[in-house]
């Protein structure tokens, strides 16, 4: 996996931006790599069959809360 010199600079924006200090562009390469890493384990898209039963148990769920209210 590689990451272009655009986005290893993105994230060296960003990880000042939240922390307050500046980061090499090894370190932010290496820890780029590992979130995009964590976020390919984790992330799955959900289906629109799945969003539609969310929506409609949500729904159930917000009149549910709403009518122990």
């Amino acid at each position: 996996m590689v990451l272009s010199d655009e986005h290893i600079r993105r994230f060296q924006e960003l990880y000042k931006s939240h922390f307050g200090r500046e980061i090499s562009k090894e370190d932010a390469y290496e820890q780029g790599i590992k979130l995009v890493c964590l976020l390919k384990l984790v992330y799955k898209p959900i289906t629109k069959e799945d969003y539609e039963n969310y929506l409609k148990e949500g729904s159930k769920k917000i009149l549910a809360n709403n009518s122990n209210g």
